[in-house]
């Protein structure tokens, strides 16, 4: 794959924003919400409530960025990045804190979309594969951020590790600003007014069939993951499972789904999208159905599923979509699928602990699957007939 020097720009400014952004939530945020005498309840909204900014905002932030384009987007993006962060010291109550979330949370939910968005229109040859290593790179923020953070809180109070975050982001300023503006295709089109823009893009939305598909089927996969991701630990160290064997399971299935994404996306790329995403659904659900009857090392065998699965449905999902979409509403495409991503994110622990307090969590487990399983017919089905 040939590799252009603002795709490796935009990598490496996600990376340091993703991982700045890291250190801010695991173990950091709920340590410092504590500390300032947030209760169990709300502590757990103020760690969870960016996402719902993300939830209900991609999707405007994608169309902006179809209107204004991309760069200007990201530089508002980075204002988030860098100056929330110097406005925690600052913070006494945990009113404030839950309000501070909601504002910090509009870093990502315009950053996610436009680089999407971007990546898609400088790497459109290979583009599942692209994005698969645009993915790897941006997971890595997951894993350096928290252990970057627990390290710095050895030594700091949790209120100045916050500035270093805005410090470390401040860093992706000079490849933003360096990358090839692509705006001027933007200037070239005769721009609605605002209003009908945003018709008209929720009018190609409609009429996008893979923008629903993939939309649909990444809110299911991570309604699973993290139901998986919520529920997990506590029901495994109530069967006696030695909480260092549950920490490696996600270890090991964040390792596969990093490793492998840029090689799933090359699949992808090779024998078709929507092929790629049936498989990774499969997978998925082996998992999950496996991991309802193992124990001890063999947890290892679903963590390796569930990362491969994810390694091969994400990459196509953005791909499916990039594709399909008109190229005048292509942020938007990436707004709603965020959208959709954060949907399961919140709707995974809701809704399984609604179904585990009613069933237990192996039916639940076998559940799951089954409904990927006839996810991934419909689909089969749904190809066979094209």
């Amino acid at each position: 794959m040939k590799v252009s020097a603002d795709f490796v720009k935009i990598t490496l400014s996600d990376f340091i924003v993703r991982s700045a952004y890291q250190m801010g939530k695991t173990p950091l945020l709920p340590i410092f919400a504590a500390s300032i005498g947030a209760a169990d309840t709300f502590l757990g909204l103020i760690v969870s409530v960016s996402t719902f900014t993300g939830l209900v905002s991609k999707p405007l932030f994608g169309i902006f960025s179809d209107r204004w384009g991309r760069r200007l987007w990201l530089l508002v993006a980075l204002a988030f990045f860098v100056g929330v962060p110097f406005l925690y010291p600052f913070v006494q109550t945990p009113e404030q804190l839950f309000v501070l979330r909601i504002i910090h949370g509009f870093a990502t939910a315009i950053f996610g979309p436009v680089t999407l968005a971007y990546v898609a229109e400088s790497m459109p040859d290979n583009l599942a594969e692209s994005l698969g290593w645009f993915g790897m790179a941006r997971s890595g923020g997951y894993i350096i951020g928290p252990a970057v953070a627990g390290w710095l809180l050895l030594t700091m109070r949790p209120e100045y590790v916050f500035t270093v975050i805005g410090l470390i982001s401040a860093l992706a300023i000079v490849p933003i600003l360096t990358l090839k503006s692509h705006d001027a295709t933007l200037e070239k089109r005769k721009n609605k007014p605002l209003g009908q823009q945003m018709v008209a893009t929720l009018q190609s939305s409609i009429v996008t069939p893979a923008l629903w598909l993939s939309g649909a089927l990444e809110a299911v996969t991570f309604i699973a993951l993290y139901t998986v991701k919520a529920f997990l630990p506590v029901f495994a160290l109530d069967a006696g499972v030695s909480v260092v064997l549950v920490g490696l399971f996600f270890s090991v299935q964040e390792a596969a789904h990093v490793i492998v994404k840029p090689f799933g996306g090359r699949i992808g790329d090779r024998i078709g999208h929507l092929l790629n995403i049936i498989i990774g659904i499969v997978l998925l659900a082996l998992g999950l159905f496996s991991l309802g009857y193992v124990t001890g090392i063999g947890l290892f065998l679903p963590a390796l599923l569930m990362g491969v699965a994810q390694a091969f449905v994400f990459p196509s999902t953005v791909a499916l979509v990039s594709e399909q979409i008109t190229e005048t509403h292509i942020g938007a495409g990436m707004g709603f699928i965020g959208m959709w991503q954060n949907f399961g994110k919140v709707a995974g622990p809701v809704l399984g602990g609604l179904l585990i307090s009613q069933l237990g969590f192996q039916p639940v487990l076998l559940l799951l699957a089954g409904s990927l399983v006839v996810s991934a017919t419909g689909l089969l089905l749904v190809s066979s007939s094209r």
